[in-house]
């Protein structure tokens, strides 16, 4: 009986000292995902004032503005391909 007590106390502490690495990878992906998540959101203003300021352009400034937003929102597209690939 004490082979199978000692059997079950190497297994439990085997569990338990694997949850702590599990807790420990989540805690980490979770800090990733934020970093990441935070990045796209930096894009996405950036994308919206460019929006703005395209709304808001005329003449000459018109062409020089939608030249910025197409560069800014192919950015941002990317950025949320990228985002988006990494968390499936």
């Amino acid at each position: 009986m004490e082979i199978q007590d000692e059997h079950k106390q190497k297994l439990a502490e085997q569990l338990k000292e694997w949850s702590t690495q599990i807790n420990l990878l989540e805690a980490s992906m979770k800090n990733k995902c934020a970093e990441e998540l935070h990045e796209v959101r930096v894009k996405q203003r950036a994308a919206f004032g460019k929006m703005k300021e395209l709304r808001d352009a005329r003449g000459e400034a018109w062409e020089h503005v939608k030249d910025n937003a197409d560069k800014i929102l192919e950015y941002l597209k990317t950025g949320v391909a990228e985002a988006h690939s990494k968390f499936k």
